[in-house]
């Protein structure tokens, strides 16, 4: 019985997915018909389209895994132990040096190596 539900859902995706893609079509197609209206007129209709787009490809089985994907990592982000603010200074300083000294070695290996052509090559 759960089988025979989940393919009637599925069954409709196609046909969803069809609308999205009409409106998305509309919304692009008209923008630049009505190109002669004011831009507001035209960015509320883009949006309004859009916005109808969204609604409909979230109810579709790839739009309701989407959302509970959004759902999980949420979840998870709540879970995360940031790092406090003295620490971000000091991994950020502990990087920043780290890079200066890396890059001061290979500019010192560059000009020993230049150097060193220019009195081979002379």
């Amino acid at each position: 019985m759960k089988h025979n539900a989940e393919v009637q859902k599925t069954r409709h995706d196609g046909a969803k997915w069809a609308v999205v893609v009409i409106l998305i079509a509309l919304a692009v197609i008209g923008n630049s018909y009505f190109s002669d209206q004011a831009l507001l007129y035209r960015v509320l209709g883009v949006v309004v389209l859009g916005v109808a787009a969204s609604a409909i490809a979230l109810v579709t089985t790839k739009g309701r895994e989407l959302t509970e994907l959004a759902r999980s990592a949420r979840k998870e982000i709540q879970r995360v132990v940031w790092p406090t603010r003295q620490e971000t200074i000091q991994t950020t300083a502990i990087v920043l040096v780290a890079v200066l000294v890396v890059g001061l070695m290979l500019w010192l290996i560059d000009t020993i190596l230049g150097w060193a052509m220019s009195g081979i090559i002379g």
